[in-house]
């Protein structure tokens, strides 16, 4: 069995470069590596086979970094300028007043992956390496879930599009709308 020391010397450089290929800051990326020693030192016992020590750590490196931007999402006051990119169309500020509650009545799951990528501007390539599944099949996801938000908002709003589908006015349904 391979003790801690060993596997942290081998494998020390791979995670702090992987970590810096998905986190911008070097303290954050400082601070994960710590996380992840932590976690291999509590869960070390649990790995019975030394050939699978790289995959292993791969895994909690990944898990680690989904937790990060999960927790920055938690920790982040949502205001209009995360939500557009520009300040003076009134038919956006009205519905970033609202988006945060309808992407709330989502399943948890759908909700994270809409709220990295749409809010957050994570990249789905990334989320996907990070979360460990496909990237078509967090594709997928998404484009579930966007049909989903859509659906939610209207039943409370009623949108007029530009020939290109883009929302240029938006009513509130006369009949009061509880998203959830």
């Amino acid at each position: 069995m391979m003790n801690i020391e060993d596997i942290w010397q081998q494998y020390r450089s791979l995670l702090h470069k992987f970590l810096s290929s998905k986190i911008n800051n070097p303290q954050d990326v400082d601070d994960l590596l710590q996380t992840i020693l932590i976690k291999v030192h509590k869960n070390l016992s649990q790995l019975n086979d030394a050939s699978s020590v790289k995959p292993w750590l791969m895994q909690i490196a990944s898990n680690t970094i989904t937790d990060f931007y999960r927790q920055q999402a938690k920790h982040k006051q949502l205001n209009a300028a995360d939500l557009w990119y520009e300040d003076d169309d009134e038919t956006e500020h009205q519905l970033a007043k609202c988006i945060k509650p309808f992407i709330d009545c989502l399943e948890p799951d759908t909700a994270e992956l809409l709220w990295l990528v749409d809010i957050q501007g994570v990249a789905q390539k990334h989320l996907a390496e990070t979360k460990g599944i496909g990237y078509s099949t967090l594709k997928s996801r998404i484009q579930i879930g966007r049909k989903r938000l859509k659906m939610l908002f209207e039943q409370c709003c009623q949108f007029e599009l530009d020939r290109h589908g883009n929302a240029i006015d938006c009513h509130k349904k006369p009949d009061g709308c509880t998203p959830c």
